[in-house]
């Protein structure tokens, strides 16, 4: 990489790690950026997972107030992430490239939809929270367990907007705030990334320098997103992912 090329992918980590502090589909900025720069779809996707996995922990350090309390509620989620994320991890490196190369431009528009719903997805939880709707604030039902698993595999295989499904079927599923629901989702997201990341690291190719630019930018971007970034405009954090996100779809199909 060039010193401005370097400067973009740190740049592009800082803001996928406040995006994913927030709300999630960080993804969505720095995996076309690598792509911009000629990385490999596959190379590019688990170097991606491997740099965002500091932003994530970052974000999680951030929100440790709002995790208190929910020790029981982490064990049984945490472990249904760590299963899925170990799963589609696996799904990555077993299947071919070619066929990453095929699938991801549809998740990449799936996970654009969920960006521009995520407001009406937001309104709908709270319409539902003020019903009394969702469970126990301290439990997890099999539903949620096996839907955040699910969410896992997803988030292993490639992950952008993992975020926003997490947000959506907690603040549907279980009845408790806003903040501690997206304080379980910066953990959930951390341990399916993570594990995945350890998985690609004894089975594939990393893009060193991209995924450290990124892990630094990344961790930025988490402290940046559990102080300031709650500020942001919504609407042009929206907009900027749903640009970013497709030039990566042009990119993976007429390229």
């Amino acid at each position: 990489m060039t010193v401005w090329e370097s400067v973009a992918v740190l740049l592009a980590g800082v803001a996928a790690g406040t995006i994913n502090t927030i709300v999630g589909s960080g993804t969505l900025i720095t995996f076309p950026v690598l792509l911009a720069l000629g990385v490999p779809p596959v190379t590019a996707n688990v170097s991606n997972t491997l740099g965002l996995v500091p932003g994530s922990l970052s974000g999680a350090i951030g929100y440790r107030a709002e995790l208190a309390g929910q020790r029981r509620r982490l064990l049984r989620l945490g472990s249904a992430s760590l299963t899925g994320g170990l799963i589609g991890a696996a799904l990555l490196i077993a299947l071919p490239g070619t066929a990453f190369a095929a699938i991801v431009p549809a998740l990449i528009v799936l996970a654009l939809l969920l960006v521009v719903l995520q407001p009406r997805i937001a309104r709908a939880v709270a319409a539902r929270r003020a019903a009394g709707a969702g469970v126990a604030d301290h439990d997890a039902s099999p539903v949620l367990i096996a839907a955040v698993g699910l969410t896992g595999v997803y988030g292993g295989y490639f992950g952008a907007a993992q975020g926003v499904l997490l947000l959506a079927l907690m603040g549907i599923l279980l009845q408790d705030s806003l903040q501690r629901i997206n304080a379980v989702k910066n953990v959930l997201a951390l341990i399916a990334n993570g594990v995945a990341a350890t998985f690609f690291l004894f089975t594939t190719h990393i893009d060193w320098l991209a995924a450290l630019l990124i892990a630094l930018g990344s961790a930025a971007g988490g402290q940046i997103g559990a102080t300031v970034g709650r500020r942001l405009p919504p609407a042009a954090l929206r907009s900027l992912i749903v640009v970013v996100g497709l030039a990566a779809v042009t990119r993976l199909l007429l390229f």
